[in-house]
């Protein structure tokens, strides 16, 4: 009996430092998908991310991890800060993405998927549990480059604009069915602690971790200020 606890203390650390790891290099990988999504020609328009309350980034989600279980895709949320969202973005709460139609829709390759959370309602209902993308939330295909204004009425009616990059192919694309959660274990790892997703979002309960100052750094200067109609943002 000894012998076996001296064993999980040992493996147990490892095991929880791998973990912390991945955490990690997933929000450095969210920092370079949103860099290099923003720098496609025909990318996610402009006055989208400056209407924007959120951004949700999904880095390498595989069709293979379909098959074996019920856990799509793990990525991160950050929001703008202040009461009505005026101020610069939060540190990152993990996510979860799962369910739905995304195996048909990915095909075999990696894909990243980027959300935009474009009012208060749908921000605080995504990190309060689990939402359903179309049901819980609207959600529809984001309008991308020089097509967005003919789009605009349609797309600004959704909470939730969704898009993908796959093999080099970047497209809006329709995650209805899905549904989106925070990841609270992956919170815990991240921040070395509990720590519920409203309160790092909305209270600013910790500091930005090194491994997410890239995205931090590369929303505060690509997107500063909030251009939603002001009246939208009072909750």
């Amino acid at each position: 009996m000894a012998s076996c606890l001296m064993a999980l203390a040992i493996i147990a650390p490892a095991t929880w430092s791998q973990d912390d790891k991945k955490e990690a290099e997933r929000l450095e990988n969210c920092g370079t998908v949103m860099k290099e999504v923003m720098d496609i020609p025909d990318d996610i328009p402009q006055d989208l991310i400056d209407k924007a309350e959120c951004v949700i980034i999904y880095p390498s989600v595989l069709k293979g991890a379909f098959v074996v279980g019920a856990s799509y895709g793990r990525g991160a949320m950050t929001c703008r800060t202040g009461e009505h969202y005026t101020g610069p973005w939060s540190a990152p709460s993990m996510m979860a993405l799962e369910g739905g139609s995304i195996g048909f829709q990915i095909g075999g390759q990696a894909t990243d998927f980027v959300l935009l959370v474009m009012n208060p309602r749908g921000a605080h209902s995504i990190l309060k549990n689990k939402v359903k993308l179309g049901a819980d939330a609207s959600a529809a295909a984001g309008p991308k480059g020089r097509t967005a204004d003919a789009s605009t009425d349609v797309s600004l009616r959704a909470e939730v604009l969704s898009y993908s990059r796959n093999r080099g192919l970047f497209a809006g694309i329709s995650l209805e069915g899905s549904t989106v959660r925070p990841d609270g274990d992956a919170n815990e790892r991240v921040y070395g602690k509990k720590i519920d997703a409203e309160e790092i979002i909305f209270r600013g309960a910790v500091a930005v971790p090194p491994s997410a100052q890239k995205l931090i750094a590369y929303l505060n200067r690509k997107s500063p200020r909030n251009l939603s109609d002001p009246n939208s943002l009072k909750e």
